[in-house]
């Protein structure tokens, strides 16, 4: 052993030592007035309009949608389309905007919905849990009637995955017995 004192490896300076603080001066000025209240700033618009819209999420098969409703006069955007266009069969259709007309909302929310995955009808069905969900979640009093409709259930029914060994999930090849 050395009698070295001991090096420290430490790189950032050591801190001086603190200085006592000065004692307070008794001034009557200072003591009875309060400190200045701060600044009321109003949030930014953006930050404002983020906290109205409210999300769902949807999942069908293998598709999963993001909504999110806001107040307005009725657009439904699908992907950054309207619905109509989006979806070409009418069932599809209906089964987006199914929630809002059971909840008399269809000309008083806004919804976008960002879907990825399936095909157009697991798409959605996918939008309307996501739609169903926003709409519980904004309003509490509508809850009994989506769950009525069977709106807020998710359908967890997946494809069956094949097997090896055999054609399908459940299909076998042609049974040959020569």
């Amino acid at each position: 052993m050395s009698d070295q004192p001991a090096a420290n490896n430490d790189p950032t300076p050591a801190a001086p030592p603190a200085e006592p603080a000065p004692a307070a001066s008794p001034s009557p000025s200072t003591d009875t007035a309060p400190p200045p209240a701060p600044a009321a700033t109003a949030p930014p618009p953006a930050a404002a309009a983020q906290r109205d819209v409210i999300r769902g999420t949807g999942r069908r098969k293998t598709s999963i949608a993001r909504v999110r409703i806001r107040h307005g006069e009725g657009k439904v955007t699908v992907n950054g389309k309207p619905y109509d266009q989006y979806f070409s069969l009418e069932r599809d259709r209906r089964a987006v905007i199914a929630p809002l007309e059971v909840t008399d909302n269809l000309k008083r929310l806004d919804v976008a919905a960002d879907v990825r995955g399936g095909g157009p009808t697991g798409q959605a069905d996918a939008i309307l849990l996501g739609v169903a969900r926003a709409i519980a979640r904004a309003d509490a009093s509508a809850e009994p009637t989506l769950r009525d409709r069977g709106f807020l259930t998710r359908d967890a029914r997946m494809v069956e995955r094949k097997k090896y060994g055999q054609a399908g999930a459940r299909r076998r090849f042609q049974f040959s017995k020569r």
